[in-house]
């Protein structure tokens, strides 16, 4: 006799939130105070821990660690085999797409059952291409090759490690490369001389991993980090062969809500140094062969932003300026020094963003979106133009390393839910098109799966995109489970790209989507700002309402829901969870931004002051009132909530990890409800969780287990 779905279900759970007694944190009450005299208890404060050493701190952390292992126990079977399946369609002994620069193929590798890349080149020669390389590296073939970084033997016994970027000089002689031991995300700067191997005693710390060489191969740009703040603040220049302390200060920021960044134009004539807050940009410029002057190309306006290039004698520039709310593209003389001398190129289009562009000799490749898709354009240097093809209803497509404009040749990356990342390069004067490289996914057959784009109407009436895929064979009668993902913040969009995980998910009978809500970019500009500031609550209504959308369509069963968003995304999920409990069964918030007032309250804290026109300024009354309304820290209530899944890193630098452990703290005291909150702190990790490729599927099969286990969906695929 065929069981009813809900027994069927209750019959697969095999978590006893009875089984352990979750921690109880203690109540030390705190008051925070805002400049206008508005003032909130907050019991928890004393979990913030700077130094990450106190005691008490360190002690609720490993308690609720300790809670977590003896709950999930069950569940060791299904994670060990989510994890296999998960790693098994890795293909262990990979490698990247080479690309040619200054006379070398550059790529990474990696080594069966190792965890971090092997950083290499191979010289350019007869019959060497992209093609022949891959080959090489296919059968263990590396007489010809040169290792520029092994991080497996740099991190070594080391818990975590991270190599963020690594930059050749202009003669092919020196290696500068910036790594982080912590997950902090403070690195340090190292030098190796290619030719012997000998690694320089010059050190520089407290970095962001952002490095550029001048032309005179010894003298390398950086950018230093705030160490309270973690701010990028200071441009310094160091002279290899010379002290640190000696590294002469190029440029420094003043105003606490720019990021910086440094680089070099695509015809290598000029570094540039980028400034950019949430609704200004500055670039500086100077010549690489003399880089001891920067002029700023064109000087920094509120709600004026751009970015700059410089090939073919002239700046390309993309820029919002002028009202071209979705950017338009302009020209400008090499010695620029204001917006009075940009000439509009490509026209502002309402109905297309514009978000990236690379300059080639006879032609310009822009990726923009339209519809809620991306795609590329080629601009010819005769004025016709043409766009690349895509063949699915919903996929992702853009700009890949394009590393040399003197070719007819571009590099483009396309996948879709169903499709591994594939790397296409198209002859723009031909229209020859080859595939450099599909993704391997050992086991994976794209045939049996289906993916699909639908559309939900918001309360409001605005129409949300949503990318969908599934196994075949799936009915849409409202029986299966879902799982739904979104991020919906700072303009980044969620594009519907391939992901291998997931696929042990679809296996099960499990619908995946993607909510393409607003706050993310998807559908332009105006997507974003809607979905920010004083609109923020668009961004958690589009989540719910395609949520109760595609329920009523069938796609899943109404108790059967599960949601899903890191970061940023996880305030999203803490703003669901208080606003609508009941839609889901279980969530999963990893690194979340949950305790927005207080710190955005607080400019010590890194990122901080360079968000308030994303999230607003607390300090200011009216966006106190609009944040104090959905921070998801300061809106628990007394109310059932759904199974959670937390994850922190101790040593995150984005969201402090005293941020969720709060909000667990607090959860735990109101939720009436029965189901678990799971809360995992990675004592060795930071905002990315743990380093190396396979450590941090294994936490990914964990929170997959317990989603599973709350939906009641079986344990064999």
């Amino acid at each position: 006799m065929k069981m009813p779905l809900l027994l069927a279900i209750s019959a697969l759970m095999t978590i006893n939130p009875a089984a352990a007694n979750p921690p109880d944190a203690e109540r030390k009450p705190f008051t925070v105070t805002t400049p206008f005299g508005a003032s909130r208890q907050d019991d928890y404060y004393w979990m913030r821990d700077d130094e990450r050493q106190d005691p008490a701190v360190l002690g609720y952390l490993e308690a609720e660690n300790a809670y977590a292992n003896e709950l999930l126990a069950p569940l060791k079977p299904v994670q060990e085999k989510l994890y296999g399946e998960i790693v098994a369609r890795i293909k262990q002994d990979d490698s990247s797409v080479p690309f040619r620069d200054h006379g070398w193929w550059y790529y990474s590798r990696y080594e069966a059952g190792k965890d971090y890349p092997v950083y290499a080149r191979r010289k350019d020669g007869q019959g060497v291409d992209a093609i022949s390389i891959q080959a090489a590296n296919e059968a263990g073939d590396f007489a010809a090759e040169q290792v520029l970084l092994d991080v497996n033997e740099l991190a070594a016994g080391k818990d975590y490690f991270s190599v963020g970027d690594y930059e050749v000089s202009p003669d092919n002689s020196l290696l500068a490369w910036a790594e982080d031991a912590v997950g902090r995300r403070q690195y340090t700067i190292r030098f190796r001389n290619l030719a012997t191997g000998e690694v320089y005693p010059d050190t520089i710390t407290g970095v962001s991993p952002n490095l550029v060489w001048a032309d005179d191969n010894r003298t390398l740009f950086y950018v230093e980090n705030d160490p309270e703040t973690l701010l990028t603040v200071r441009v310094k220049k160091h002279v290899l062969g010379t002290p640190a302390e000696q590294d002469q200060l190029v440029y420094e920021e003043e105003d606490d809500s720019f990021y910086m960044g440094i680089g070099r134009t695509r015809d290598d004539k000029y570094i540039t140094i980028g400034l950019d807050s949430t609704v200004s940009s500055e670039v500086r410029y100077a010549p690489a062969a003399d880089p001891r002057e920067f002029r700023v190309l064109a000087p920094r306006q509120r709600d004026v932003e751009y970015d700059a290039d410089h090939h073919g004698g002239r700046w390309v520039i993309r820029t919002n300026a002028d009202g071209a709310t979705n950017f338009k593209l302009v020209t400008a003389p090499s010695d620029a020094t204001s917006r009075k001398q940009w000439q509009d190129w490509l026209p502002h289009d309402p109905e297309v963003f514009i978000e990236e562009y690379e300059l080639f000799d006879g032609f310009t490749a822009v990726g923009e979106r339209s519809g809620g898709l991306e795609r590329v354009r080629i601009l010819r240097a005769d004025g016709s133009q043409q766009y690349v093809s895509a063949d699915e209803p919903a996929y992702s497509m853009g700009l890949s390393v394009n590393s040399e404009p003197d070719t007819q040749w571009l590099r483009y990356g396309y996948t879709s839910l169903t499709t591994p990342a594939t790397t296409y390069e198209l002859n723009v004067a031909t229209g020859e098109r080859r595939q450099l490289k599909q993704q391997p996914v050992p086991g994976y057959d794209p045939s049996r799966y289906a993916t699909e784009r639908v559309w939900v109407e918001a309360r409001d009436g605005v129409r949300i995109p949503v990318s969908l895929v599934y196994r075949k064979g799936f009915r849409k009668n409202g029986t299966a489970a879902l799982f739904q993902y979104a991020y919906g913040s700072y303009g980044i969009s969620m594009d519907p790209g391939f992901n291998g995980p997931v696929v042990s998910l679809l296996d099960r009978g499990v619908v995946y989507a993607i909510a393409h809500i607003r706050g993310g970019q998807e559908m332009g500009r105006t997507w974003y700002e809607h979905g920010k500031l004083l609109e923020k609550q668009n961004t958690f209504n589009d989540f719910v309402d395609v949520t109760r959308a595609l329920v009523a369509q069938g796609y899943a069963a109404p108790g059967r829901v599960a949601a899903m968003g890191g970061s940023a995304g996880g305030l999203l999920m803490g703003a669901v969870a208080n606003q609508a409990p009941q839609d889901y069964k279980v969530m999963v918030a990893q690194v979340p931004f949950v305790d927005v007032v207080t710190t955005m309250l607080d400019p010590t804290i890194p990122l901080t002051t360079n968000e308030y026109d994303e999230w607003g300024n607390p300090e200011q009354q009216e966006y106190y009132e609009y944040m104090l309304k959905y921070s998801p820290y300061d809106n628990v209530a007394a109310q059932a909530y759904p199974a959670m899944f937390v994850g922190t890193g101790l040593w995150d630098s984005q969201v402090q990890y005293w941020e969720p452990a709060k909000w667990v703290a607090r959860l735990r005291d109101l939720n009436t409800g029965s189901a678990p909150v799971v809360f995992r702190t990675n004592m060795d990790a930071g905002h990315g969780g743990k380093s190396g490729r396979f450590r941090r599927f294994r936490e990914q099969a964990e929170y997959y287990a317990f989603v599973l286990d709350q939906l009641g969906v079986a344990e064999e695929p």
